[in-house]
């Protein structure tokens, strides 16, 4: 059976995001894929030098500390009996999530949203929104309100849709 991809980044809404995507592959009766995906700094440099002065090393920080998160939650997962396996890689994060749907031929991808203003999307971008547009397979979002970011509120105030990808033509 093809997976459930769940992309999480580790903030208040992914334990919320796991705990849908746990559910649904109960009821569909397939494995869940865990992804990570490290996004290099930007390289801004200055008069003074660059302002990350080590990026790789920054990457390679952050990629140990994501494993570590991913093993986890992928240890908890099968103490409950949930197939599931464990992907972490590094680029944009709405690229390399709709890239590994199709490579795995994704049943599903499982995606948290922040509920950031239009605003704060427009000058950071929407990993959620740049999915959707690009999915292969149907996506279900899960959300919680923007005043309700913690990790206690997102199981408490969690919504969740699922949104089918248009017709490819």
């Amino acid at each position: 059976m093809n997976p459930i991809l769940v992309p999480v980044d580790f903030s208040g809404v992914s334990r919320a995001v796991i705990s849908e995507a746990t559910k649904l592959a109960r009821l569909i009766k397939c494995p869940l894929t865990l992804v990570h995906v490290v996004q290099p700094p930007p390289i801004i440099v200055s008069d003074f030098g660059p302002a990350v002065a080590y990026p790789a090393q920054f990457i390679a920080e952050s990629e140990k500390s994501a494993a570590h998160h991913l093993a986890k939650h992928r240890d908890n997962l099968r103490k409950l009996g949930v197939e599931v396996d464990t992907v972490l890689t590094s680029g944009v994060p709405e690229f390399e999530i709709t890239e590994l749907a199709k490579k795995r031929r994704a049943s599903y991808i499982v995606i948290g949203s922040h509920g950031h203003t239009a605003f704060y999307d427009l000058l950071v971008g929407s990993t959620t929104g740049g999915v959707l547009k690009r999915s292969p397979c149907p996506v279900l979002v899960v959300s919680v309100p923007p005043t309700g970011g913690t990790r206690g509120s997102a199981r408490k105030s969690q919504r969740s849709s699922v949104v089918k990808p248009a017709a490819r033509l």
